[in-house]
């Protein structure tokens, strides 16, 4: 992997394709398996974030998805006071 390389995008551009988190796991997974250097910038991420290889792609989905239910409640938030 390049230096440049960022994890989370990866990991944005597997929810965006698979559209669950269980297939996405799966595919990650799978991924790590047959490449060595995403294992590796992996483990790096998640020693980054204070999570655990086992947990670190959940916990980044669990945080992908509250972040996009925010999104969604900012729009209808947004929505209601400007249908009054």
């Amino acid at each position: 992997m390049e230096d440049t390389f960022d994890l989370t995008e990866y990991f944005d551009s597997l929810l965006q394709q698979t559209g669950s988190i269980d297939m996405a796991e799966a595919e990650f997974k799978r991924a790590i398996a047959d490449d060595s250097e995403l294992h590796a910038c992996y483990r790096e991420w998640c020693h980054e974030n204070g999570s655990s290889e086992r947990h670190g792609f959940l916990d980044y989905c669990e945080e992908y998805m509250q972040s996009q239910d925010s999104r969604w409640d900012s729009l209808s938030d947004y929505d209601d006071d400007n249908n009054l």
